[in-house]
């Protein structure tokens, strides 16, 4: 690989800095990682049964080092959302988060949503916001969401200067995934190293310091946030958190962490846990009016009834047609949004169509009827590919994996109609 010469040269004035192991490194592929979801029930024993011997990443509970070909994207597991395939340095960041029951979160540069889906896992009694400005990439955020089954997370699309004038002194703990100049990912994206110049790692450290300037007029007293790159350059990274220090000085550092493709099995990452020392402080929400949605209400509690051993509970939205049980205490009036909560399903001719997302937020034991596969069941392949199977079932039924369900389908005159999304099918 030929790095930019003037970025060699700055990493070979790092002190006691091992330049050769470092450009060394270069000569070999990127390491593979993947992430257990372990908001999916027995999903570290699938995963070994499945995958056997996997070394795990060291900076990561639920992170695992595997071979490329060992799986893909089409995998059922990864449908059913207890993969995440996440490169395993960007592992680190979330996993310094300290988590805690009714905890308010933002993950301000959110996309694809590693960090989100790995805080999401954590803990199902906080509410996440996930934000990304980008509407192309928040959407692919949105069905990161959707795939792992969490219900506890808001996506919005919105810049964080907009953010911070809805959200003052709200979250209780902030991820800032910043964007960089992406040194560390040199190996994997040619086009990092393409765009690379000492100009580009500067004008990334000045708007770096934009997005935590707005950060921190979000964060509550007594808050955290966790700052991170993919990027080796001080001025965006150890500068920024002198800079967070220096500007506000109640901010006291935790622990940081710098992974190196030499010295570890993982590409080049920088995170940074950094508290603020004044007396923690309540989420206060403005107030704000949502009328409820009766009739849609109604609809879906029928369906519940009929299909569903559950309850759910909460403030129940509706955007067009479609009806979203939201996180409560939280406004969103006012701001983009791409996914309010958890999509219930679309309410339309007086009846209740169910969404592929309620699906996947739900363990087997609450679907009333459910067909479970195993993964050498050539019948769930073909409910992937889209196709129809035989099933002595009437009305909507769950289809799953070994207990992870996958999508619904709906039986009639011994068939099951596929209602998995089109866009998700397997060729």
């Amino acid at each position: 690989m030929n790095l930019p010469e003037e970025f060699i040269a700055r990493m070979k004035v790092i002190d006691g800095f091992d330049i050769d192991g470092f450009l060394n490194s270069y000569n070999y592929p990127p390491y593979t990682g993947v992430r257990i979801n372990p908001a999916k029930k027995n999903s570290h024993i699938l995963f070994e049964k499945e995958f056997k011997n996997n070394d795990q990443v060291p900076w990561c509970k639920d992170g695992y080092y595997i071979e490329k070909e060992h799986i893909s994207g089409n995998h059922p597991y990864h449908i059913a959302g207890m993969l995440y395939f996440q490169e395993p340095s960007a592992m680190c960041t979330a996993e310094m988060v300290p988590v805690e029951d009714g905890d308010f979160i933002l993950d301000l540069c959110a996309a694809p949503g590693g960090k989100s889906t790995q805080i999401a896992a954590k803990n199902k009694n906080i509410t996440l916001i996930s934000n990304e400005i980008i509407p192309k990439r928040a959407k692919i955020l949105s069905e990161n969401i959707e795939r792992m089954g969490f219900s506890n997370v808001i996506v919005t699309n919105e810049s964080p200067e907009r953010l911070e004038n809805h959200f003052p002194n709200f979250f209780d703990k902030i991820i800032i995934d910043a964007p960089c100049s992406g040194e560390g990912m040199f190996k994997k994206e040619a086009a990092a190293v393409e765009s690379w110049s000492v100009e580009h790692v500067e004008a990334c450290s000045n708007r770096q310091k934009k997005i935590i300037d707005s950060a921190m007029k979000m964060l509550k007293p007594g808050g955290y946030i966790a700052y991170s790159t993919c990027t080796f350059a001080e001025e965006e990274n150890e500068n920024n958190v002198e800079y967070i220090i220096t500007k506000y000085p109640y901010m006291e550092v935790i622990n940081t962490t710098k992974l190196y493709p030499h010295t570890s099995r993982g590409e080049g990452h920088f995170a940074a846990l950094i508290r603020d020392s004044r007396p923690k402080e309540k989420s206060v929400c403005t107030n704000y009016n949502i009328k409820n949605p009766d009739k849609e209400i109604s609809l879906f509690k029928d369906f519940e009834s009929k299909y569903l051993n559950s309850n759910l509970k909460g403030e129940f939205i509706l955007f067009g047609e479609n009806l979203y049980l939201k996180p409560a205490d939280v406004n969103i009036s006012g701001i983009r949004v791409i996914r309010p909560g958890l999509h219930l399903g679309v309410c339309k001719k007086n009846r209740f169509e169910p969404a592929h997302a309620l699906c996947k937020a739900l363990e087997i034991s609450h679907f009333k009827n459910v067909v479970n596969f195993t993964l050498s069941d050539n019948m769930m392949y073909k409910y992937l590919k889209g196709e129809t199977i035989p099933g002595d079932i009437k009305g909507f039924c769950a289809i799953a994996c070994n207990g992870l369900p996958l999508g619904w389908c709906k039986g009639s005159d011994g068939i099951l109609k596929n209602k998995f999304p089109k866009g998700l099918r397997i060729y």
